[in-house]
C-alpha cells in the first residue's frame, strides 16, 4: 500500500518495534472498546509480552510507514496469542489487529490480518479465535472478509466507558494444517 510519497508494508515485528506496538494499544485502551483493560501498559510490559510470544512461536507483525527521507513508524500491529493455557487447546489461537487511529480505514487492518492465517497453518494450528467487541463493526467485517464466522456473541460480559458491552466470538477453521 503507498501514496505518493509514503509506503505501508508489513512485516515481522522485532522487540525495538514494542514502543510503536505499545503507543498503539494505550491510545486504543484509552478511546476505545478494542481492548477492555482500562489502564495503559508499561514499555516493560509489553517487551515482556513480545518476548513470551518469541519463546512460543506466536508471531507478531507490524504495519510500518516509511518515510520519504528515511526512517519509519509503526502504524499498526497483529498477532498470534495462546488462546488458552490448557494442553488441549495447543491447536487454537487468538489473534490481535490493532491500527493507528489516524491511520484506520484505510486497508491496513485486512494487511495485517492476512499474514495471521498462513503463519497459524505454518504453526499446525486449527483455529484461529477472534474475540471482538460487538460494537466494532469494522472489526467484524474485516473478520468475515477473511473467512471469519461469527460462532458466538456473550452478552454484557465487558463493561467499560460505562456502560455493559457484548463480546463477539468468530472463528476461522484452518483447511489442512500442517502437521505438528
Amino acid at each position: 500500500m503507498n501514496g505518493s510519497d509514503i509506503e505501508i508494508r508489513v512485516r515481522p515485528a522485532v522487540r525495538g518495534d514494542c514502543p510503536g506496538i505499545l503507543a498503539i494499544y494505550n491510545e486504543a485502551v484509552l478511546t476505545t472498546t478494542a481492548t477492555y483493560d482500562y489502564e495503559p501498559r508499561t514499555l516493560e510490559h509489553r517487551e515482556h509480552w513480545f518476548d513470551d510470544h518469541a519463546r512460543g512461536a506466536f508471531p507478531v507483525f507490524v504495519a510500518v510507514e516509511s518515510h520519504p527521507g528515511g526512517g519509519e513508524t509503526v502504524v499498526g500491529w497483529s498477532a498470534l496469542n495462546r488462546y488458552h493455557d490448557r494442553m488441549g487447546y495447543r491447536f487454537t489461537t487468538e489473534n490481535s489487529v490493532y491500527v493507528l487511529a489516524s491511520h484506520r480505514g484505510r486497508g491496513i487492518g485486512s494487511l495485517l490480518l492476512a499474514p495471521l492465517i498462513p503463519a497459524a497453518r505454518a504453526r499446525g494450528l486449527r483455529a484461529i479465535i477472534a474475540v471482538i467487541d460487538a460494537g466494532n463493526e469494522a472489526s467484524i467485517r474485516l473478520h468475515a472478509r477473511f473467512g471469519f464466522e461469527r460462532v458466538g456473541l456473550f452478552r454484557g460480559v465487558g463493561y467499560k466507558f460505562d456502560r455493559w458491552l457484548d463480546v463477539a466470538y468468530m472463528e476461522l477453521q484452518i483447511e489442512d494444517p500442517l502437521p505438528v
